[in-house]
Formats: structure tokens, sequence, C-alpha cells
């Protein structure tokens, strides 16, 4: 069933200034909480329809822009459909704010573009950019390439994410190793043996005895 959320519906302060992690998301999940954002019912319709016959009941609408990401914080949805048949470069900002606030997969239509939107729309975490595609056949294999992208992005994100935290923990322990082989005379072999011994008698991570070692020779300057 397919309910439309009005704009005075939610009070500012009453959601969370952000959204819960996303859940792991499937395309053939039809239990999937999907929200349309489109001011024109005509065009909604059709993403309805499209989500109907591919067997997603889970829908919500949302028509207006006022207060539209705390109306998305309430809904918390799964993911996001947003169309823009003829937008202004105001209201375009608008949503990719949105893109960016959320994190969710979103997709969003729009009749006519240009290289620095499709550009600007990559940037702010949009996963499909569909340009005079509005077709209610199009709903599902978008809506699957949308989840896909998203998630795909999620782990380069993560991978990328890590990768820098180890190299700042390689930093870090490297720098805790130069202290000791100057406070106690010993080579790197013997100091990182000393920090790996430490650790594993606390039961701490390397990288923490190694920030351990870095505060207390700051405050013994």
């Amino acid at each position: 069933m397919t309910l439309p959320v009005p704009a005075g519906e939610v009070r500012r302060g009453s959601v969370p200034p952000h959204l819960p992690m996303p859940r792991t998301l499937m395309a053939n999940d039809l239990s999937l909480r999907i929200v349309i954002v489109d001011e024109s019912p005509v065009r909604a319709a059709i993403l309805e329809e499209g989500l109907k016959e591919a067997g997603f009941l889970n829908v919500l609408r949302i028509t207006g822009r006022t207060n539209l990401l705390e109306r998305i914080y309430a809904i918390d949805p799964d993911v996001i459909l947003i169309d823009l048949e003829d937008p202004s470069r105001d209201t375009i900002e608008q949503m990719f704010q949105v893109s960016r606030e959320v994190k969710r997969p979103i997709a969003m239509f729009v009749d006519q573009t240009d290289s620095k939107t499709i550009e600007d729309a990559i940037e702010a975490g949009v996963a499909s950019y569909v340009v005079d595609g509005l077709r209610k056949d199009r709903v599902k294999p978008i809506l699957e390439t949308t989840i896909s992208r998203f998630r795909a992005f999620a782990r380069l994100k993560a991978e990328l994410e890590e990768a820098k935290n180890q190299l700042e923990e390689r930093k870090v322990v490297d720098r805790a190793k130069t202290i000791l082989m100057k406070m106690k005379g010993i080579d790197e072999e013997a100091a990182y043996g000393l920090l790996r011994r430490t650790a594993m008698n606390e039961k701490k991570r390397i990288a923490d005895i190694a920030q351990s070692i870095i505060t207390a020779a700051e405050l013994l300057r």
C-alpha cells in the first residue's frame, strides 16, 4: 500500500540528526521500505506501479520539499527514489544534500541534465542518475542497479577507511619504536618486540600501547 507523507507530519527536533546504519540490502527483498520523493502525482504513480508490479508493497511517497530531511529520517527508508521532472538548480542541490546526509541507496530520475550535474550527483553519492528514463518497466532493474552500486561503493569506502586506519596506526607504531630506541638504546626489532610483548601482556592492540608511549613521552618533555 502506498501512502503519502504530508509535509507537516514531522515536527522539527523530533527525529535523530542522522539515520542509523543501513541494514544489508538485497534487491529481491520485497520487504524493503522504499520512499518516493515526487511532487507530481502522475510521475509518482509510474514509480509506484513499477514497484507494485515487481512485488514491493512497502512504499511511501513524500510530496513537497518542506522539512524533507526530517520526514525521511522519520521513515528511515531502505531505498529512496527521487523524481525531478524539471528541477531548478536549488531543487537539485537540495536533493544532493539529501543524498549526502542519509547514506541510503538513491536513484534520481530527471528529464534533462548536463555533465556538471551528473558529476555533482556522483560526488553526492547518488547511486543511479537516470536521464529521461521514467518508465514503469525500468523501475525494477534501476532499483536493483541502485542497490548494487550502493553496496559496492560502501565496500570500497570501508576498504579505503581500513587502509587509512592501518597507515595511521603504522605511523603511531613507528613513532613509538623511535621513542623506545632512544630511551632504551635498543634497535628497531627489539623496540617492536617490546611493544608486542606489552600488548600481549595487557591484552591490548599494539597501536594502543604505542599511542600510550607517545602520550607519556609528550608529557615528560
